[in-house]
Formats: C-alpha cells, sequence, structure tokens
C-alpha cells in the first residue's frame, strides 16, 4: 500500500489517460483529413508497451524525488512521509533502478522493432533529466520548474512520435538523425493538436511548480535550497504562476478555433465542443484569484486540486472534439 502511495498511481493514471486520448484523437483525425490509417501489425501493442514505460519511469521520477526529499518532507508535509517512515531507503533506490531498467528495455525493444532511435533518445532524456532534477535542479530557481513542465509536455509529443513512426517511416527509409528529425517536425505539425497539448501541459505543470515550491518554502530552507520563492519572495512566485495558469485556456482556445476546422458561425457545436476549455477557464481563474491571497498551505493545495482537474478537462477535449466535428 505504502508503495503504491510511493509512485502516486494518480498522475500515472492521468499519464496514461493523456496517451490514449492522444493516440484515439491522431488516429480519428488522419482518418478524417488525410485518409491515413494505422495499418502496421502489432502497432496496438506497440503504443500499450509505450505507455506502459512512460508510467514506469513517472513512477520511478515520484521515488527518486521522494528519496531525496526526506529531510525536506519532514518538514513541509511530515503526514505523507513514506521513505524511511515505511519503506527503506535502499528498497525505494533498488526499486527506483529496476523500474527505470524495465522501462529502458521496452524502449529499446520499441526502436529495434520500428527502425528508429526516438524511443530509446527520449526514455534515456527523461530517466536522467529526473535524476539529476531530484538530486540538484528541484533546488534551483525555475531551472527544476522548467525540466519538470518540459518533461509533462513530452508526454503528448511522445504520442506523436510514435503515431508519424507507425504510419510514415517504413521501417529501414529513414537512417540518419538530421532527415528524420525534419521528416517528424514536418509531419508533427501537421495536425497541430500534439503542440496545443504540449503548451497547455507545459504551461499548467510549470504553474503547479511553482505553487509547489511557495508550499514547500519552510523545508527547501532548511536544505538550504535557492528556489524562487525563496530567492525573491513568495509574492513575485505568485506572479509568474498565475501568468502561466491563464495563458493555456486562452492559447487552446484560439488555437483551436484556427486550426480544427470548426465553423465560427456554428456557435452551438463550437459550444459543445469547448466545454472542457470553458470549465478548464473557470477553473484556472478561480485557482488564480484563490492565489492572489493565498498564505496557508491548505489554500496552496486547493490551489494545486484546481490546477488538476482543470488539466483533466483538457486532457478531455480531444473526445469531444471528435464526438462532434
Amino acid at each position: 500500500m505504502y508503495f503504491f502511495r510511493l509512485i502516486r498511481p494518480l498522475n500515472l493514471l492521468i499519464i496514461a489517460l493523456t496517451m490514449y486520448s492522444t493516440r484515439v484523437f491522431l488516429y480519428v483525425y488522419e482518418q478524417l483529413f488525410n485518409s491515413v490509417i494505422l495499418q502496421r501489425s502489432g502497432e496496438e501493442l506497440d503504443f500499450f508497451l509505450l505507455v506502459f514505460s512512460t508510467v514506469l519511469i513517472a513512477a520511478a521520477g515520484n521515488i527518486i524525488n521522494d528519496y531525496f526529499d526526506v529531510k525536506a518532507d519532514r518538514i513541509n508535509k511530515p503526514e505523507k512521509l513514506i521513505i524511511t517512515k515505511y519503506i527503506d531507503r535502499k528498497l525505494a533506490i533498488l526499486s527506483h533502478w529496476v523500474i527505470n531498467f524495465i522501462a529502458f528495455s521496452i524502449a529499446v525493444y520499441l526502436s529495434v522493432r520500428n527502425n528508429t532511435f526516438w524511443y530509446v533518445f527520449i526514455h534515456l532524456l527523461s530517466i536522467n533529466s529526473l535524476w539529476f532534477y531530484s538530486m540538484y535542479f528541484k533546488r534551483k530557481p525555475l531551472i527544476g520548474n522548467i525540466i519538470i513542465a518540459g518533461l509533462t509536455a513530452l508526454v503528448p509529443i511522445l504520442c506523436g512520435v510514435h503515431f508519424y513512426v507507425q504510419n510514415e517511416f517504413p521501417i529501414g527509409e529513414v537512417t540518419n538523425f538530421n532527415d528524420a528529425f525534419t521528416y517528424w517536425i514536418y509531419q508533427l505539425g501537421h495536425g497541430h493538436f500534439i503542440f496545443i497539448l504540449a503548451f497547455f501541459a507545459f504551461s499548467a505543470n510549470f504553474s503547479r511548480e511553482i505553487i509547489k515550491d511557495i508550499e514547500d518554502t519552510d523545508g527547501d530552507k532548511y536544505l538550504n535550497a535557492k528556489t524562487f520563492p525563496i530567492l525573491y519572495g513568495a509574492k513575485k512566485a505568485k506572479w509568474i504562476a498565475g501568468i502561466s495558469l491563464m495563458l493555456s485556456p486562452i492559447f487552446f482556445t484560439f488555437l483551436f478555433v484556427d486550426k480544427l476546422n470548426l465553423d465560427v458561425a456554428d456557435w452551438s457545436r463550437n459550444l459543445i465542443v469547448f466545454i472542457p476549455v470553458i470549465f478548464a477557464l473557470i477553473l484556472d481563474v478561480s485557482a488564480l484569484l484563490l492565489l492572489i491571497k493565498a498564505s496557508s498551505k491548505a489554500e496552496y493545495k486547493r490551489i494545486d486540486k484546481l490546477i488538476k482537474i482543470a488539466m483533466f478537462m483538457g486532457i478531455s477535449l480531444p473526445l469531444f472534439w471528435m464526438a462532434f466535428i
């Protein structure tokens, strides 16, 4: 039970749902506009393995994050302390390495099977980024927040990589980095949705990370950390979190109207399609209003939950779009 609490199963479920929602959207979008159908044998199993390996890396990242945060967590959230209290540190670090090894092995298999370097490259990037974030960058101003937000944004991009590897890269056709990267960017940009969802994920998670730094100031000071709220104060940190928080639903709305062939005259259909965005915007505005006056950990936790729900609404947007396009 404590091990499952350590890996944060709800967050892992959101990652899996995001990836499958993105896959379904890309599949239907390409059928509607380009008549491209996933035909490669074993694609469904490949994608399941990709989701599984991504979830494993996130789980390992949660473990190593708590591993390096034991001292701070004794001050910031003693009621949630698991490592040293319920799980031995040696078992935690061993679990981290075993889980990452399984995830990377899956990436190697997928790369060999599909004759591409992308799976190995992105998995290595994610594993090492999470390690150095937990060990060092988490206690530096903004760079740690950017790393986590960037890795979150990488989740839908990884789905785009998989989709176009399966559909557009005949085995053995692309053999060098430059050709593969150029071709992938061209094809991935064709759908637009990947970049929109990635930006949404980045901005929302960047806000969450800043807010968590404000919440954890006491424990971070004990570790002599140099996070943005410690160096420049909670007020300036709130400004950064608030601006980032408001960018995602605004950007989401305008880009979907422009790129996904919505008829601007059909307001009834647009309203239905954008129900998730409308709810996300309401939640983000509510979180922003709470953030302005927030001063206690309970208030910051409430804001964090609102942002999580807004992110879930963003995940559901492609399903609404496919139902009413």
